[in-house]
């Protein structure tokens, strides 16, 4: 790891590492969505064998139940048993963020409010890559069923023997996620937005994935919502001389488990700096030295990291501070794997620095909103100068005559 003092010009690089744009993914992905989009399923089924070496029968995209339930042959006997904890730690979470419709009225009559219903029907995208993420699968299906979503859609790449990891398989119907399709990448992103004749459209898509992925929901984005554009998983740590190196060492390790991740030590500390330099296994990473804790924050805002691990004496002191992080964990005992699995609010979470502006994935996302007005006839006259004041600046007569039209 190097050490890089604050203010130096090399931070840039790290404060700036947005998702840029790589015109032979974009092309390469849009000839994917094209195809998917004129010719469905067959479509699925070619790009399928290109990209996972798996052919398939149009009918074995969709994973059987006799599948599913056999799955629970293939997994350890106390997998089940282990998740009951976790998944109530899901639900307790999400179950206090879940809004409510509300009303207000006042004595003219005028009566104003939300309604919040549930999306129809939402997609999940859950890699395989090098291991499946079968975290990623309650980390997003319960926040969605916590809303009220009805119909779920899973979607994963298939393995080279055209099966979906027995864990997920077994994940899901536990969630009673009915539908699982085997069928990753670009072209499932396009499936979910556009529809097939086996793999419905959805109304949402959520969930990690690799570069195509990703730049496959930016595509498809407007056509469905998207939770978000993620990137490379980032830990960034704020310790200082109080601090167990440790805990740091361990951390830092592993979220370089994660391939292309951003692993980032940020103290005021000069010794513990030199000592995680000296111990550190991978040369990968960054130091970054400051003066005081605030530049440390400071740094921290800059950089907008998906996890941010507060490692000082007190860290509620920084929090208040803090502005720019997709999931905040304090103290020593907190280390980002805690929120990856088992703490309850979602690891999907913003990456690049998107932080400033994106927030990790909740149950507000898979919910919407409609505004209510009612006016009485003696509201509407209240009101009846400044909206024709307001119209006749714009220049719409027409507005100005549905409202005059109620009082001849």
């Amino acid at each position: 790891m190097k050490i890089i003092k604050y203010g130096s010009k090399q931070l840039e690089k790290i404060y700036n590492r947005g998702a840029f744009k790589k015109p032979r993914v974009e092309e390469k992905v849009k000839k994917i969505i094209d195809d998917v989009r004129s010719f469905g399923d067959e479509a699925l089924l070619k790009y399928t064998k290109k990209f996972d070496g798996v052919k398939l029968m149009p009918r074995q995209l969709r994973v059987a139940e006799i599948e599913i339930s056999g799955a629970y042959q293939n997994i350890s006997p106390n997998f089940v048993a282990s998740l009951k904890t976790v998944i109530e730690n899901v639900n307790r979470f999400y179950r206090k963020a879940l809004k409510k419709s509300w009303r207000m009225k006042d004595s003219d009559g005028v009566a104003l409010g939300e309604n919040y219903t549930p999306l129809e029907r939402v997609g999940i995208y859950i890699p395989a890559g090098t291991a499946p993420l079968v975290s990623t699968v309650y980390m997003t299906v319960l926040p969605a069923k916590i809303a009220g979503v009805k119909k779920i859609a899973l979607i994963s790449p298939p393995n080279k023997f055209g099966q979906i990891n027995p864990h997920i398989l077994v994940m899901a119907d536990l969630l009673k996620v009915n539908e699982v399709y085997r069928v990753g990448g670009a072209q499932g992103i396009a499936a979910l937005a556009y529809g097939t004749k086996t793999i419905p459209a959805v109304d949402k898509i959520v969930g990690p994935g690799n570069i195509y992925v990703s730049e496959a929901k930016r595509q498809v984005f407007g056509q469905v919502d998207i939770d978000m554009i993620a990137g490379p998983t980032e830990l960034v740590i704020i310790a200082n001389r109080s601090s167990d190196p440790k805990f740091i060492l361990a951390d830092l390790a592993a979220q370089k488990e994660h391939a292309k991740g951003l692993a980032v030590l940020v103290t005021n500390s000069k010794a513990l700096a030199k000592l995680i330099k000296s111990q550190s296994q991978d040369q990968d990473g960054s130091i970054i030295l400051t003066k005081n804790l605030e530049q440390a924050v400071e740094v921290s805002n800059k950089i907008a990291p998906e996890h941010l691990e507060i490692m000082v004496q007190n860290p509620k002191r920084l929090l208040k501070s803090i502005k720019n992080a997709g999931a905040i964990f304090l103290g020593p005992y907190s280390p980002a794997a805690v929120g990856d699995y088992v703490a309850g609010p979602s690891h999907v979470l913003p990456t690049a620095g998107t932080a400033r502006f994106f927030s990790g994935l909740s149950v507000c996302d898979f919910i919407k909103s409609n505004h209510i007005i009612s006016y009485s006839k003696k509201a509407l006259e209240k009101m009846r100068e400044p909206l024709e004041k307001i119209a006749g600046i714009e220049g719409l007569v027409k507005h100005l005559d549905s409202v005059k039209a109620r009082f001849l």
